[in-house]
């Protein structure tokens, strides 16, 4: 199955961070911009990110990384645009492992070299 087309509005992401927007930037929370994206399944938003330096394992100001975030929304796009851009399935707390476990998601498991 393909991905879905990119969205409008990551063009429009993508150009305010190549003026100058920091990849990186967090909300009042530890929030990143990847972790917004992961979190509310802009599998486009995240890969464009990433292409600019944002970083995938960045956690929050409670330990949770974007890859655990999409594990436990579900979003498979999210996760695999995730581990292309080289995200530690082992990384935060709960880690995406640990978020797959705890969900008895054995194909996320799985796809994560993990028992």
């Amino acid at each position: 199955m393909s991905p879905p087309p990119p969205r409008a509005e990551t063009g429009t992401l993508a150009a305010y961070l190549d003026a100058g927007v920091p990849a990186n930037l967090t909300n009042d929370r530890g929030d990143t911009l990847v972790m917004l994206a992961a979190y509310h399944g802009h599998a486009d938003a995240v890969t464009a990110l990433l292409e600019r330096g944002a970083e995938a394992d960045r956690a929050n100001d409670r330990g949770q990384t974007p890859l655990a975030g999409a594990v436990f929304k579900g979003e498979e796009a999210v996760i695999r645009a995730l581990l292309a851009g080289g995200a530690d399935p082992n990384a935060g707390t709960p880690s995406a492992v640990d978020t797959a476990r705890m969900f008895a998601k054995a194909d996320l498991l799985e796809l994560f070299g993990a028992r």
